[in-house]
């Protein structure tokens, strides 16, 4: 008994000391998401390769990512937390020299997809490390500080992929993780406790078809917008739907599953999970959308444009540990309730953008919705950290990073579908838009920014729908 309470003292006392360290960790992951769309053409030129193939550089890393998240959770749990965070920052690391000297664009997607799992591993525990070394009543803090790490990640990215590649190669982007990842690794190997859930067995069989599942199902959404249904794209789903329902009956017919469906009887976490998938997909309808606009419509250089993307992100960042921290005291359900309300209404505003809009008229809404978004973020994980029991708490961190990314494919592929099925596919690919064009173009965007506002509105109704609890409780 002593000793438990030595090591839970111990804990208390470098809690920051770790909160730190996963945030080092953990701004690489989105730096990396963001970084290589801006120099995505580079890559294309560099290689003379045709923009479809360049596109799997970006695209292999998030789906080996996601569809790997639920499988790193419970490894985690049965591992330790620490084990597969120190595996992945190194997996990370090596990769990412492998990318910086890749000699051909397909070395370049193998080593991406082979980075992806890395970040995966990266990606999947950190939530449940915060979670076990903060006490309950500074949870909502801790986990909204390290909200700065993901905003910072996403608004850094741009500006600093354009900055690294003009100072010498598009090479550098991926050179640079390996200071930076080097030193977060020799911390955590000093900072971060050895942490463990409920110990068991690897779930072979759940792993491999939630991986078959979650990969082909957002491979299909990612290629649906672009080719329509076809041999592919019907395949991919068939293969998503069948693999599904294999995993359903593994986890609920093996003694030691790869996932606890039980959680899902908890109404707080069910319901939270739903809201982030929703939140996400708003806010990647937004995010891959403006951009179109800034440059088609009001004739945005791709610098400015960058640089008012960042308004979101940088609310985010501002707005999210004051959230996290009054979640701790006032509670997380109005608070989230509150955020995706006004993520909706900010949406709601972007839809009825005129075609002449100033830079303040876009940069307001985009700060809007990170305002709603920072509000709602940090109580909502708070909301399913804390409904989760503690022995679960890595496969809970990966259900929670597993709906953050379907949500941000969803909405990305929402928003395609919605803009193409409204607005004739040369209107969209025209770079240069005036007159009628514009205001058509605009339309499109409109029901897409529209549609986004009801995904926030439906996760303020399940935040609604939560029971109120407690606060300084939970994690037994």
């Amino acid at each position: 008994m002593s000793s438990r309470l030595d090591e839970t003292a111990s804990l208390t006392e470098q809690r920051y000391k770790v909160l730190a360290v996963v945030m080092l960790g953990g701004i690489m992951g989105p730096i990396d998401a963001s970084i290589v769309n801006v120099i995505l053409p580079t890559i294309s030129g560099f290689f003379g390769a045709p923009i479809a193939t360049a596109q799997w550089v970006p695209q292999i890393y998030l789906l080996t990512i996601s569809s790997l998240l639920l499988f790193y959770g419970r490894l985690g749990d049965i591992l330790g937390y620490k084990r597969i965070y120190l595996t992945g920052l190194l997996c990370f690391v090596a990769t990412s020299g492998l990318c910086g000297l890749a000699p051909t664009i397909y070395w370049l997607i193998v080593f991406r997809a082979i980075q992806g799992i890395g970040a995966g591993m990266m990606m999947s525990v950190p939530f449940a490390i915060l979670t076990a070394v903060f006490p309950p009543q500074e949870r909502g803090r801790a986990l909204g500080i390290n909200a700065i790490s993901v905003s910072a990640g996403l608004a850094l990215g741009p500006t600093l992929g354009g900055l690294l590649t003009s100072l010498w190669s598009w090479r550098l982007v991926f050179l640079i993780n390996i200071p930076i990842g080097l030193a977060a690794l020799l911390l955590a190997i000093k900072i971060v406790p050895d942490l463990k859930g409920k110990p068991g067995r690897v779930d072979i069989a759940g792993a491999v078809s939630a991986f078959i599942c979650l990969f082909s199902f957002l491979f299909f959404i990612n290629q649906v917008q672009n080719t329509g249904m076809g041999p592919v794209t019907g395949t991919a789903i068939t293969a998503a739907v069948l693999a599904g329902i294999c995993f359903f009956y593994v986890e609920t017919h093996i003694p030691q599953p790869m996932v606890n469906l039980a959680l899902f009887k908890n109404r707080t976490f069910t319901l939270g999970i739903a809201s982030a998938l929703l939140n996400f997909a708003s806010q990647y309808i937004l995010v891959f959308l403006t951009p179109f606009y800034l440059q088609r419509a009001i004739h945005y250089s791709p610098d400015k444009i960058g640089l008012l993307m960042t308004c979101f992100p940088l609310t985010v960042m501002a707005v999210a540990p004051f959230s996290g921290n009054l979640s701790d005291r006032l509670g997380t359900r109005e608070l989230a309730i509150t955020g995706a309300a006004i993520c909706s209404a900010a949406l709601v505003a972007m839809a009825f953008l005129p075609v002449d809009a100033s830079a303040l008229d876009v940069g307001w809404r985009l700060a809007f919705f990170g305002l709603g978004t920072g509000m709602f973020q940090s109580p909502n994980n708070n909301a399913v950290m804390g409904s989760a029991p503690r022995p679960y708490l890595g496969i809970a961190s990966g259900i929670l990073g597993t709906a953050r990314n379907t949500g941000m494919a969803l909405g990305i592929a929402a928003a395609g579908l919605i803009l193409y099925s409204l607005v004739p596919s040369a209107t969209v690919a025209q770079e240069h838009l005036s007159g009628a064009e514009a205001v058509y173009f605009l339309s499109g965007l409109k029901y897409a920014f529209l549609f986004g506002a009801g995904l926030s509105a439906l996760a303020a109704l399940f935040s609604l729908m939560q029971p109120k609890t407690r606060m300084g409780t939970g994690n037994g």
